[in-house]
């Protein structure tokens, strides 16, 4: 008998194990760069291979209904809380739509659908959940393009939505690489509103152009009014927190179309359109 297949006390020992096959020397606290790393190649090459070159990253609530959820709320509704509770799902599931046809807009205008040897660019990257992350993502799949979800573990698991593209469907233990990944390729960004994740996510952003930490990118605040109540940006200037020009970084928008414009308008590199396939009559001959 080969004694190397042979199952003896040594060969059972964990010491024994290929390091890539053991689970319990990868989760030690000494591993933690390696683990890191991992993170960082696995979503790289992944899009690589996938030949996206730049994203155009949409943020928003995890919280936003959608139109089949806010109907369904409607259709239970019986006493005056659940019916106020309604109309609140209501009015997210008119953001939702926005949201989702602002990705179905951009995907089929900024290059998500090249391929055949072209790169991929402004393809919708999100956090890969529910909400305006959902949205965008259908909006994307709606326009026949890939989309991104970079999806993250939390205490109560928040499970990918199902209009990520599947192999572009990563999930992360570090948010420090996630965010890595969400600004790495990011040709653009629009925030829709949110709570205490959209706003991390939106100042880290900032941070980054403003301190020329990142390369300056188009950024859209999508529903005015709800950015201006939430942050009086001027006070940060009356204060001497931040210079005027720094109000410049970020646009307002209302409407899909307007926030695709605003984009275009700040600089969006969109390449030009593929060139069409040749005639199948073949070219016509000089006589004719």
């Amino acid at each position: 008998m080969d004694d190397r297949t042979t199952e003896t006390e040594q060969t059972r020992s964990p010491s024994y194990r290929l390091a890539v096959d053991d689970p319990t020397f990868l989760r030690r606290d000494e591993m933690r760069a390696f683990r890191f790393g991992m993170e960082y190649a696995k979503a790289e090459l992944a899009l690589r291979d996938w030949g996206i070159r730049s994203t155009i990253v949409v943020f928003g609530s995890a919280r936003t209904a959608s139109p089949e959820r806010a109907a369904a709320a409607a259709a239970a509704a019986r006493t005056g809380a659940e019916r106020a509770h309604a109309e609140r799902l209501a009015r997210q599931a008119a953001l939702y739509q926005q949201a989702r046809e602002f990705a179905r807009i951009a995907s089929l205008r900024g290059g998500a659908l090249d391929g055949d040897g072209r790169a991929r660019e402004n393809v919708i990257a999100t956090g890969g959940g529910p909400g305006i992350m959902e949205a965008a993502n259908r909006g994307a799949s709606e326009a026949g393009a890939p989309s991104i979800g970079f999806n993250i573990t939390l205490p109560h698991e928040q499970a990918p939505n199902r209009y990520t593209t599947p192999a572009l469907t990563f999930r992360f233990h570090y948010f420090a690489m996630r965010k890595m990944h969400f600004a790495m390729r990011a040709n653009a960004l629009v925030v829709f509103p949110g709570g205490f994740g959209t706003l991390d996510e939106l100042f880290e952003i900032l941070t980054l152009v403003q301190s020329r930490k990142s390369r300056r990118v188009p950024i859209v605040l999508y529903g005015r009014a709800f950015w201006t109540k939430l942050v009086n940006f001027p006070a940060l200037v009356e204060e001497g927190m931040v210079d005027a020009a720094d109000l410049g970084l970020f646009a307002f928008a209302d409407e899909p179309e307007e926030a695709w414009e605003a984009l275009v308008g700040r600089g969006l590199r969109v390449p030009p359109p593929a060139a069409a396939p040749p005639s199948a009559c073949g070219t016509p001959s000089p006589g004719g």
